[in-house]
């Protein structure tokens, strides 16, 4: 990966791939910011609109509509294109009408000569990083998706509230599927060191009600969402961003993002969220924790929801 200047390409100015950029360029995580769309003239007109923005930001970005071939030197390769989910729809419906979509992107995009980190967040994401990856034949550590990522940060938004601490104290995961089937694997929870269920014990603190509480309304929150607005797109906008600014800045921290697995947990080829060291490399490695009979039952269930829904498409 070069090292003089961060590039990123980002592929689909819809909501997420706009609201990607937006926080790109406020936090001034890149250097250079290529926008490609099939609506060339669309990605034209939100790369002005951005750039009319820079006079008023710390950033000195260069941000412009650009074509698959931009791709060559981008450090990052950002998938954000695809039909948008529709009220009452899951994510798992929307495979069929975006693996299509893929097949018209990945080719390009490394036809171009392109050999960085290709990071996905189109739904159905942790199958469509793994029809990524079957497309572009890359080591699966230089191709991620973003996971259980905002999951993970709505749990521990929603932990702090209820536990009256700041969230960035929360350790807690959200593991699996990026959808239905994704669990929260409570023994590994903990407020600093201290794990979360021995504070059920606790008065006044959470309990395990509230603690099933709050893991349906991590799951379901995408939902609740859609119904309301139409569509998610500032969250995972700057969930990516975080992602993008750990990979360009080699910073080796950890995320749970869409990962190939290869023996962890007792499964293989299959693509789900659990946390990983992310470096300029993509994927250092896999965390595997200690997750007790009953997690790992959930998380086997998770990936063999994954699988199936993988199966046929390619």
């Amino acid at each position: 990966m070069r090292t003089d200047k961060r590039k990123v390409a980002l592929v689909g100015t819809g909501m997420v791939g706009m609201s990607y950029a937006y926080s790109l360029l406020n936090q001034g995580v890149c250097d250079e910011l290529v926008l490609i769309d099939i609506n060339r003239k669309r990605a034209e007109g939100e790369a002005m609109d951005l750039n009319h923005g820079l006079a008023f930001s710390t950033s000195h970005m260069k941000i412009y509509a650009g074509e698959y071939k931009d791709c060559s030197d981008a450090d990052i390769v950002a998938i954000c294109a695809g039909v948008a989910q529709k009220p009452g729809e899951t994510r798992l419906d929307l495979l069929k009408r975006n693996a299509s979509v893929f097949q018209s992107i990945v080719q390009p995009v490394t036809e171009s000569g392109f050999n960085g980190i290709f990071l996905v967040a189109t739904n159905p994401v942790d199958i469509m990083t793994r029809i990524t990856y079957s497309l572009s034949g890359f080591n699966p550590k230089r191709v991620l998706g973003s996971g259980t990522a905002l999951d993970t940060a709505r749990l521990r938004y929603l932990l702090g509230e209820s536990l009256r601490v700041d969230p960035r104290n929360v350790h807690a995961y959200v593991m699996g599927e990026h959808g239905d089937s994704e669990f929260v694997p409570w023994s590994q929870a903990m407020i600093a060191t201290k794990p979360i269920l021995s504070l059920c014990e606790e008065e006044g603190l959470a309990c395990r009600g509230e603690l099933e509480r709050i893991e349906d309304e991590v799951r379901g929150a995408a939902y609740r969402i859609i119904e309301a607005k139409q569509a998610t797109y500032y969250g995972i906008g700057m969930a990516l961003t975080r992602i993008t600014r750990a990979i360009l800045g080699d910073e080796n921290s950890v995320f749970t993002v869409s990962a190939m697995l290869r023996g962890e947990y007792g499964q293989s080829e299959v693509y789900a969220g659990v946390p990983c060291i992310i470096n300029k490399n993509g994927i250092q490695r896999i965390i595997s924790l200690s997750l007790t009979e009953e997690e790992m039952k959930q998380f086997h269930h998770s990936c063999d929801t994954l699988r199936e829904g993988f199966e046929g498409i390619l």
